[in-house]
């Protein structure tokens, strides 16, 4: 019986692994230059050039600078510079960067996307190698695939944000505390690299700190403690000596032994920390040398526990302020839209019921069955901590937030429950029938992901009715963040030539400079409101009465927009 080489397989595990990457890079690529600017973008393009340019932190102070630094690599590269003399908030700034600056807005986004493309293809062989570990190369693949063909991985993974940033290196982190249970002193100061860059991209990264230090332990404990047959050994070389009596003895040696190997976790958990801290303080001292910080005068006031945890974290000044403004983000009323409701508030179950709704159908049952199979299988259960953990413990801490805007906040769940999925690659039971079943939904995810090319943005499963209904169940960045403003000109130029435009739209892209020539409706007696209706959808969702509702109510559909935007007649 011949054996496949190992040259050979290795080589057709590599040939995988890069025509996944491959795939996604395609569809990260052709999002990137198709889709014009997002609400969020503008602003972190120029705070990432004031950064790198005049080595001011004074912009988007409410996120730490590493993500920004990623961003403004790509910047860089191009000719776009911030005129010292502007004078505006960071909205204005990102405003004028696009289209008051002179630079071409659609190669300045492209510049400053593709580094975080580059992070997200980095980050998907993180996710490959963690799943490996876990279980093996064939459970690799899967969770690979899985994470290639997420639409929303690849929707955040191809926009100038920190969402897919700051997931990434939580991911890396843990799976660093993994491998560390074999080798601690070679990959727990990786880990607490990754931890702090990830604490360095956004602040949400500090829920994952108790979790990250306490798995240090366990592996550390797990790598350093005595091995099951050491007391045995000893009770019975003392009871050839001794007798019986020797038993207490060697029950005290083992005992001693486990209070040292987690006292030593705990010194090790630290060592994690500092490091941790150290990139937080590297990132700012990399933009400021010198730190030089003014805080801004409209902080707003923290008290009882959330004041506790600003002045206890141990990072600069600019980070605690910036904590400041993150808790009275939260103190707003942002208000929220979920399965055809507008509340005023938040509700508990927000991002399940979002994840319920933009998950491939396939993908929902491989997580469920391998988040059962990893506690199941005995082989698997050392993972479980490592994996589902920190999805359940990240995902409750995103739960808690007032900000119901969309599956970005929890963009780790596709990447650590992609991991537990491939757990079923190697579940003993009938085995040969799970890995069919396994490679059958993983196909139906690649379906699904690639029939949704290239509005990843507005992805939802066909339980839900696909990416034309998102937005009669979701608004904001989960179908509708003002992406289309490009594909809007476009449309309008060559299908509705000379026609009338009346033009509600909720983004940061300016309709002018792309040639939109249009009326606002609701400034408008509804009686003159004649020609082409255009809505962004985040806008239509809660038009539940009122003017624009009236205009919609008496209006015929006609077309959509990477069904961010609806065409109707009137």
């Amino acid at each position: 019986m011949t054996t496949t080489p190992r040259w050979l397989r290795r080589g057709l595990l590599a040939l995988a692994v890069a025509a996944l990457l491959a795939q996604m890079a395609a569809a990260m690529l052709t999002t990137a230059v198709e889709q014009t600017s997002t609400i969020d973008e503008p602003v972190y393009a120029g705070a990432a050039l004031v950064q790198i340019q005049e080595h001011s932190l004074r912009y988007n102070p409410e996120h730490p600078p590493l993500g920004k630094l990623i961003i403004g690599a790509g910047l860089s590269y191009g000719e776009a510079k911030v005129d010292p003399a502007f004078v505006g908030d960071q909205t204005a700034l990102g405003r004028w960067l696009q289209y008051e600056s002179g630079y071409d807005p659609a190669r300045l986004m492209l510049l400053a996307r593709l580094p975080v493309i580059i992070m997200t293809l980095l980050f998907g062989l993180a996710v490959f190698g963690f799943a490996r570990d876990v279980a093996g190369w064939l459970g690799g693949l899967v969770a690979l695939a899985l994470y290639a063909f997420s639409p929303d991985v690849i929707a955040h993974g191809s926009l100038a944000t920190l969402d897919a940033i700051v997931s990434g290196f939580l991911v890396a982190a843990l799976w660093m505390v993994w491998r560390a249970r074999r080798r601690p002193l070679l990959y727990l100061p990786l880990a607490g690299l990754a931890l702090g860059a990830a604490l360095a991209t956004k602040m949400s990264a500090l829920a994952a700190v108790p979790v990250v230090l306490g798995l240090a332990v366990l592996s550390v404990w797990h790598a350093t403690r005595p091995s099951p047959g050491a007391a045995p050994a000893t009770a019975g070389a003392a009871s050839a000596v001794g007798g019986g009596a020797a038993s207490a003895p060697a029950g005290g040696v083992a005992r001693a032994g486990r209070w040292r190997a987690l006292a030593v976790g705990g010194a090790a958990a630290v060592g994690v920390g500092l490091i941790a801290v150290g990139v937080v303080w590297a990132s700012y001292l990399a933009v400021d040398p010198d730190l030089v910080w003014v805080s801004p005068p409209d902080l707003p006031a923290v008290h009882g526990l959330r004041a506790l945890l600003v002045d206890a974290v141990p990072f600069p000044q600019p980070y605690r302020d910036g904590l400041r403004v993150q808790f009275g983000f939260e103190d707003g009323k942002f208000g929220g839209y979920l399965f055809g409701r507008s509340y005023s508030d938040s509700v508990w179950y927000y991002l399940p019921a979002a994840l319920l709704v933009k998950t491939p159908l396939g993908m929902l049952a491989l997580w469920l069955a391998g988040t059962v199979a990893m506690l199941a299988v005995r082989r698997l259960r050392p993972a479980a901590p490592y994996v589902l953990l920190p999805a359940g413990v990240l995902l409750g801490a995103a739960m808690m937030g007032d900000r119901d805007f969309g599956t970005r906040y929890v963009l780790f769940m596709p990447m650590l429950l992609a991991v537990a999925a491939a757990a079923m690659v190697v579940v003993p039971w009938r085995p040969v029938f799970l890995r069919g079943a396994t490679a059958a939904l993983v196909l139906f995810v690649a379906i699904s992901s690639v029939r949704t090319f290239p509005y990843y943005l507005p992805y939802s499963n066909e339980a839900f009715g696909g990416p034309a209904k998102t937005h009669l169940r979701l608004n904001d960045s989960n179908v509708d963040w003002g992406q289309d403003l490009g594909r809007l000109a476009e449309r309008l130029r060559t299908r509705y030539p000379g026609e009338q435009v009346w033009l509600v739209y909720k983004g940061s892209g300016q309709p002018d400079f792309y040639e939109i020539k249009f009326r606002d409706p609701l400034r408008t007696p509804p009686e003159e409101v004649r020609g082409l209706l255009v809505v962004s959808n985040s806008t239509l969702a809660k038009a539940i009465n009122g003017p624009l509702a009236h205009l919609v109510a008496t209006s015929t559909k006609i077309d959509d927009v990477g069904h961010s935007i609806t065409i109707f007649r009137r």
